[in-house]
């Protein structure tokens, strides 16, 4: 679409240089959004969690779940003119899978790729895994010409992708711009840009006032600025931009203070979730019921209702406290705890204000720790230096990429994943028949039981639900946006449409 002579450009602005650009090797959501534009897997999952036919037409997994078989589309093209083939699918499976962050899990459990036809793979398994379509579906397809028999991690292509995607790798000027091109052979349909743009824009005031001024078409915009979008009818919030974002509350388990179950529910009790969302979110998230989104409803435990559970009841809950010895000292004050947060995420840090002084309302005293990135990571997850811990997380595809990881055993001590330091038999084997059986039923019901087991214990829970990137789009310069893709992270090229020139 477009011609040579008036170009019809889509401006994105981003706040920094993006780590890489393709997300089989690192696992950063800038990273993703761009791998999303230029890179394919066989199946597309949208932020719904609905699955439908990408660079695979079909699937189909076999009863015992130990074989999934894919018919590939045909006449599909690289973005170099070469044709893509069941042998870079098993050159994927067989080689790239096995080293992404979200394929391990699959490389462990891989007995064997077979290619039956020119259109055919059959992936052969050792064992059932749970989520193997969402894993599949997480998978950036790459052309094995371009990485056969080079170092993976280090090969260029991983910040010039060649992929089959919607556009195509352009030109990379760090701190200034990135470039995309329309991929005029797109199997998809018809791209709607020639080209699409993105500034480097690391100030956010500027990059908000270009959005605005309709300099840029498309830009993440802070939390504080939402309002000014909800009033100007030309401005939208993408809010299937990406999969479902918390907020969680995270508690050492180890912490003298924390080590009783009842004190940790006492605590998260007397957060009014509520407000946070009102007052923090600007009514732009929603306040956690419970610690699956409504959005895998097949997956929420019916037992648990943090409003009915966990009502914010300043009496009750002072009781509660007397009640596991936490009285008050001559002081007022009946403990002190450290809660740590990232103060580069102005969300979290209004959050934590916020909290010291609901706790306040029960006599525990806040002494409020922002930090770094690189500090949080070190002080939460490897010295456990802290009491509690607000952090910003993403559900992902399936609950057993995204959301176990917070309640399951983490005796090593990994980041982003459980930094209690407490280990129950009873959740891991629950996360376990998760990822070993493949039907829903039989899945959700694992899931409910670590659920319940979770509001036991209290070690981490959301406390809202957001759209946690918040990216905003001018709607009186390309309209569709807000539509949805196919696919998280990707803008929907081939249905959204220029509203003015």
């Amino acid at each position: 679409m477009g011609d040579a002579e008036a170009p019809i450009d889509f401006i994105y602005a981003i706040d920094d240089d993006p780590r890489g650009m393709n997300a089989q090797f690192v696992g950063a959501p800038m990273t993703a959004m761009f791998s999303a534009q230029m890179l394919e897997p066989l199946i597309f999952q949208s932020t719904d969690f609905a699955f439908s036919p990408a660079l695979a037409e079909s699937w189909e997994l076999s009863d015992d779940a130990l074989t999934l078989s894919f018919q590939l589309r045909e006449g599909v093209t690289w973005h170099d003119g070469t044709p893509f083939t069941a042998d870079d699918v098993k050159f994927n499976f067989d080689e790239i899978v096995p080293l992404s962050s979200f394929g391990a899990e699959i490389g462990e459990r891989l007995e064997s790729v077979e290619v039956t036809s020119e259109t055919t793979v059959v992936i052969h398994m050792s064992e059932p895994y749970g989520p193997i379509l969402q894993t599949v579906a997480a998978q950036f397809m790459v052309p094995k010409h371009v990485y056969e028999g080079t170092d993976y991690v280090t090969n260029p292509a991983n910040m010039a992708p060649i992929g089959t995607g919607p556009l195509m790798f352009d030109s990379y000027d760090s701190g200034e711009q990135i470039v995309l091109l329309r991929n005029p052979d797109y199997w998809g349909g018809d791209v709607s840009v020639d080209r699409v743009i993105f500034p480097i824009m690391g100030d956010a005031t500027s990059r908000t006032e270009a959005l605005f001024a309709g300099e840029v078409d498309q830009a993440v915009i802070g939390i504080a600025h939402q309002p000014r979008v909800q009033e100007d009818p030309d401005f939208a919030l993408l809010e299937t931009f990406g999969y479902p974002q918390d907020i969680a509350m995270m508690f050492n388990g180890k912490s003298p203070e924390l080590e009783d179950p009842a004190v940790r529910q006492a605590v998260f009790s007397a957060i009014d979730r509520q407000e946070i969302a009102e007052t923090v979110l600007h009514g732009l998230g929603q306040p956690a019921n419970g610690f699956f989104p409504e959005a895998l409803d097949w997956a929420v435990s019916p037992n648990v209702d943090f409003s009915e559970d966990f009502p914010r009841d300043v009496d009750a809950i002072n009781a509660a406290l007397d009640a596991a010895g936490a009285t008050t000292g001559p002081d007022g004050s009946r403990f002190a705890l450290d809660l740590r947060y990232t103060s580069e995420r102005t969300d979290t840090a209004a959050m934590a204000e916020l909290a010291r002084s609901m706790l306040a309302d029960v006599g525990i005293t806040v002494n409020l720790v922002g930090s770094s990135a690189t500090v949080f990571t070190e002080s939460v997850y490897t010295t456990s230096d802290f009491d509690i811990a607000f952090l910003p997380a993403t559900v992902g595809s399936d609950p057993s990429v995204g959301i176990t990881r917070w309640y399951t055993c983490n005796s090593e001590k990994q980041a982003s994943a459980n930094p209690s330091q407490i280990c129950d038999e009873q959740i891991d084997a629950a996360a376990e028949t998760a990822l070993t059986m493949t039907g829903q039923d039989e899945r959700g019901a694992a899931f409910i039981d670590l659920q319940d087991r979770a509001e036991e214990l209290m070690i981490y829970a959301p406390l809202v639900w957001f759209n946690g990137q918040f990216p905003v789009a001018n709607t009186s310069r390309w309209q569709g946006l807000e539509d949805g893709s196919v696919m998280s992270n990707r803008l929907p090229w081939e249905t959204m449409t220029r509203a003015r020139g």
